[in-house]
């Protein structure tokens, strides 16, 4: 089978192609990123205006191939089909700012304070998590209040822990192989304490960040054992923070199922830290958390304003995908504080910040120490002329290239291939036109005309025919 391909199917050709493309790669971010979709609202809150520009350079741009081809004499459904297509495009690019909600678009006075910075099981990424080393490098990086999971022993006594089991951070297969995958709840705190809480972290460098360390630090690490709550409720209070606990309910076989609240508020008495600079985060139904009598409660999931209200929690702490710019706003009018985990990026931080949240909680706070003001901020009336200026400019420059393809399809097509010879003839001496003259009589000549057919030369504009009859020069 033998493909034909025209000037005029060029183009269709290059439209499937892209049409092809943009599926494909649209499939492969999803199998590869499936995960991060959640972000991709923030994202796009962060750089709708920065895209929009990028938007209209390339429809733009593309004008000039579509032009070239709708123009044409000769017209098609696909000609039609394409043209609407991009005229659509183009007036939803015209037109996307309408539905950009971009917070970080505000007047600087309306700019609420930097938010606070949560150290979240310290600073994971320079230590391992939830450790006293860990804690320390947190508030060294500039953090306000130090989050927390809070697990109870068999014993009662309230210790760091974010995983089930003691198996991912801890030396628990070396020291007690038989009971590692047993829940971290039902070890004694003497057991706990004999465990070794910070080689995992140089062994498997999670984050990369284990050569930048010094061997001071390096000895240091390697050496810390699981804290206790009441550890790292003093450190808090001598740095004159604050503390997030999110405290996990022991199974309910568990010796202390029933008193882990108790023993969670004989922690924060212990330490010396006043009540309401401690929240807590409880993994547990409603019906226990009055039982933590003195401590403010925090929900992490989205509730309404009036549900709050009824079950007595004060604020929320959400994930960065389920805090909506509205979300945001309805709460902050209605004096409900949020905090926004995980915060890593600068420009999540940023857009945050416009949000007006008054913390988040950080895996990265000596990240979030390097944006002491938003990445980016702009008055409504700066963004309006901006955007309305960069539609006019587009739109003249593809009116401009619609013209110029039209005028540049209309010479073309006012020359027929018999002028363009003649032209390239004409440019010939006149005695290579003799030469190519007596050449084509001689060949034909030589092939056999017939008696009937005979060959007519016209030596004024170099041209030979045939005719029946006689042979005329």
């Amino acid at each position: 089978m033998k493909l034909n391909l025209t000037p005029s199917s060029s183009p269709q050709i290059g439209v499937l192609a892209t049409l092809l493309t943009t599926i494909s790669g649209v499939i492969s971010v999803d199998d590869i990123w499936g995960d991060e979709w959640d972000i991709l609202l923030l994202s796009l809150q962060s750089t709708a205006p920065f895209l929009h520009i990028g938007a209209l350079v390339t429809v733009t741009a593309i004008s000039w191939l579509v032009a070239g081809y709708v123009v044409r004499r000769e017209r098609s459904n696909f000609q039609v089909m394409m043209l609407l297509i991009y005229m659509v495009i183009l007036l939803a690019v015209y037109l996307a700012p309408l539905t950009f909600t971009c917070p970080c678009i505000m007047d600087r006075h309306t700019l609420r304070p930097r938010p606070d910075i949560i150290g979240r099981r310290g600073a994971p990424m320079l230590a391992p998590e939830n450790t006293m080393v860990s804690f320390n490098r947190a508030l060294q990086y500039g953090t306000s209040s130090l989050e927390a999971d809070v697990t109870i022993s068999v014993d009662g006594v309230p210790f760091l822990m974010r995983d089930r089991t003691l198996k991912r951070t801890t030396d628990v297969r070396k020291v007690f192989p038989v009971r590692q995958y047993d829940d971290a709840s039902f070890f004694n705190w003497t057991e706990i304490r004999s465990l070794n809480a910070g080689q995992w972290f140089l062994e498997s460098d999670p984050y990369w960040t284990v050569g930048t360390l010094t061997a001071r630090d390096r000895s240091r690490i390697g050496n810390q054992t699981v804290c206790s709550l009441v550890e790292m409720l003093r450190l808090a209070a001598r740095a004159n923070g604050s503390a997030l606990l999110n405290v996990r309910r022991p199974p309910p076989e568990h010796p202390r199922y029933r008193s882990w609240f108790m023993d969670t508020l004989w922690a924060v008495q212990k330490a010396g830290i006043t009540q309401k600079r401690v929240r807590t985060v409880t993994w547990t139904p409603d019906t226990d958390r009055g039982r933590v009598r003195g401590l403010p409660q925090t929900a992490n999931e989205k509730l309404s304003v009036e549900e709050m209200r009824q079950r007595g929690i004060t604020s929320l702490t959400l994930h960065y995908s389920k805090a909506s710019h509205k979300d945001l706003q309805e709460y902050l009018a209605n004096n409900v504080s949020v905090t926004v985990y995980p915060v890593n990026e600068g420009w999540l931080y940023s857009i945050l910040w416009c949000s007006g949240v008054p913390s988040v909680s950080s895996d990265a706070p000596q990240v979030l120490r390097k944006v002491p003001y938003p990445i980016w901020l702009m008055s409504r009336n700066a963004y309006d002329f901006i955007w309305i200026t960069s539609d006019l400019v587009s739109f003249a420059v593809i009116v401009g290239i619609f013209s110029f393809q039209k005028w540049r399809m209309r010479g073309m097509q006012s020359y027929n291939p018999e002028q363009i010879m003649l032209s390239a003839v004409a440019r010939r001496s006149s005695r290579e036109v003799n030469i190519m003259k007596e050449k084509l009589i001689f060949s034909e000549l030589n092939n056999g005309l017939s008696s009937t057919e005979e060959l007519c030369l016209y030596p004024e504009n170099g041209y030979a025919t045939y005719s029946h009859g006689e042979l005329s020069h």
